[in-house]
């Protein structure tokens, strides 16, 4: 659910190149095959670019070859449910206050040239609200993609695979508010109000949890998980309210008090039984971190709650119900949500450079930043700078004089978890499946959907392609793609038990990509709340954007865009000092 699952390598001057290679069954034809790029986008895209040493994000796998799909008839025959009623609620106009204040902004006589590294979510956010205020963004990504964590490439069929199985919710203001001002809302195929987990106790069956849309969050929740009764016995399910109170009732103080405890001690602690972590916080822990209850923070547990359920702020939020709601994007995500965001930015001014991958942070003698250096000798000067790039990048290049200071030492605490997005391709049309997100609760998987169902680009009446999270991925991520798709492969018999067997005797593999990302979102687990920076830091004119920054939402979508928002209002209230290149120091920033 945290709909990220990649990094975007902005800076990082360790290289590793991500080759696609597609092998025929029975034929050596497309072996070494490079992804196709897309003329009509206006950037070019080609295989990407992952961090660290000896990283790759691989695309191997045994396939048989099919028609491409501009050869196959395209119709949608998908039935969304309507697009809910945002607009009303206390958190989207929030959102659209924050976004309005850019718009609003006094014209700035001398606009700022801020440079930004990363062109993910946070950066292109960043660069988004600072054009929207009048300035200029100079955006630079590493790769030869868009997107950072929502980045996706293009087969030699046609195809697209994408870093992780992006989710967007109803509790996203800030991605709602982003898509209306864009006026892309039409490229969100909303799903039904509803949770569906796998049942692994019964093989193939599933369990729904079903939100009533007559009523407002958190009863809907809370009678969508009463009328469930597959899932958890009535004991178990008082003993979990009961656990909840001082939650609901604490609020917000409460929830970040709860950082120091996993989700598993927290739930012993306040007597809610292990069946009830093991039937549905695993899944959920999978879903919102890739990592398991024993290691993820409660804090992130108590969040979810809080942003989808909206409890703790019954009265106050009333009137919000479709918090847990989801939407996939109807497309591959650098051209649907990426590109007009580019096109925004670029018709008031801003630029966004690819293959620009930075190598060195200049200074200046009062340790502030003076320029990026570029791998290709390029100097790029600006009155601001800001890193939108995963911490893990970050990290790499901070400058030996900035890591002892308190603000950036830090973030030594702030480490990417690895996932593995999996996409396979069937011969065949699956069954026993949904038009929506599925948690399986496999010990490999995390969260899956056919998305020949879910989403138009890759709609196709004769076959499936599933689309799975393998987490947690840590012990698997050094794993050979053909050792991860025969994991799989065994983890979906049990969930389509009459249509998939490990061996293939039933349905067969068309064709696979295996994407790893040995660093994602930072991995949540106790006492990290602390370590988040804020978007200002203590150097002049250096900013930061990205999910795991100081912004109220999770490592996810929503946060990132969120991030940018912020950093970008940092700026633009600096605007008289940037302007002015008054002498710039240090200066130790709060993160309280």
């Amino acid at each position: 659910m945290t709909g990220c699952a990649c990094i975007s390598a902005a800076g990082s001057s360790l290289r590793s190149i991500a080759h696609s290679r597609v092998r025929h069954r029975g034929s050596a034809a497309g072996r070494g095959a490079v992804v196709g790029r897309n003329p009509a986008s206006g950037l070019a895209f080609r295989g990407g670019e992952s961090m660290g040493a000896s990283l790759r994000i691989s695309v191997e796998g045994s396939v048989r070859s099919g028609p491409k799909r501009d050869e196959r008839a395209f119709k949608v025959v998908c039935i969304d449910s309507p697009r809910p009623e945002l607009e009303n609620t206390v958190n989207f106009l929030e959102a659209a206050q924050l976004s309005a204040s850019f718009r609003s902004a006094a014209r700035p006589a001398k606009p700022l040239k801020v440079v930004i590294a990363g062109a993910g979510l946070a950066g292109l956010s960043t660069a988004k609200y600072l054009a929207d205020a009048g300035h200029q963004p100079l955006l630079l990504e590493a790769r030869d993609v868009l997107g950072g964590k929502v980045a996706a490439w293009k087969d030699a069929d046609g195809d697209w695979y994408e870093t992780g199985l992006h989710i967007f919710f109803g509790a996203y203001p800030n991605v709602q508010n982003l898509f209306g001002e864009l006026g892309i809302d039409d490229r969100l195929q909303w799903k039904e109000h509803s949770m569906i987990f796998a049942m692994p106790n019964k093989p193939g069956e599933f369990s729904r949890f079903d939100f009533p849309e007559v009523l407002p969050a958190p009863f809907n929740g809370i009678l969508a998980i009463l009328k469930n009764n597959e899932m958890l016995t009535w004991p178990e399910k008082i003993k979990f309210a009961i656990g909840l109170l001082p939650a609901m009732v604490g609020g917000q103080a409460y929830v970040e008090a709860q950082d120091s405890f996993t989700v598993q001690e927290w739930m012993r602690k306040q007597g809610v039984p292990d069946r009830v972590t093991k039937e549905v916080f695993i899944a959920m822990s999978k879903a919102l971190n890739f990592i398991n209850p024993d290691e993820l923070s409660m804090q992130c547990i108590l969040i979810a709650l809080n942003r989808f359920l909206q409890s703790g702020y019954v009265v106050v939020k009333l009137q919000e119900k479709h918090g847990s709601k989801i939407a996939f994007l109807d497309g591959n995500p650098p051209e649907r949500l990426c590109m007009p965001i580019v096109d925004h930015i670029r018709s008031l001014g801003g630029d966004v450079r690819l293959n620009s991958r930075i190598r060195r942070i200049e200074l200046n003698a009062d340790g502030t930043v003076k320029s990026f250096i570029l791998n290709d000798g390029d100097v790029i000067e600006g009155d601001a700078f800001v890193f939108a790039t995963p911490v893990d990048i970050l990290k790499l290049l901070l400058p030996e004089s900035w890591k002892e200071i308190p603000y950036f030492k830090r973030l030594e605490k702030l480490v990417g978890v690895p996932v593995i997005n999996i996409h396979i391709w069937f011969d065949r049309k699956l069954k026993n499946t949904y038009d929506h997100l599925l948690f399986s609760r496999s010990p490999l998987l995390s969260v899956y959907a056919d998305m020949s169902v879910t989403c138009k680009e890759y709609y196709n009446p004769n076959q499936s392609m599933l689309e799975l999270v393998f987490a947690p991925a840590e012990e698997w991520i050094s794993c050979s793609d053909e050792e991860i798709i025969d994991a799989t492969m065994k983890e979906l018999s049990k969930l389509f038990p009459d249509e998939i067997a490990a061996d293939q005797s039933k349905a067969k593999i068309v064709k696979y990509h295996v994407v790893k990302t040995p660093r994602s979102v930072y991995k949540t687990i106790p006492d990290c709340e602390p370590c988040r920076p804020l978007q200002k830091s203590p150097i002049e004119g250096f900013y930061l954007a990205g999910d795991y920054t100081k912004q109220k939402y999770l490592a996810s979508m929503e946060g990132a865009v969120l991030s940018g928002k912020l950093c970008a209002q940092a700026i633009v209230k600096d605007y008289e000092p940037l302007v002015a290149q008054v002498p710039k120091q240090y200066a130790e920033a709060s993160i309280s």
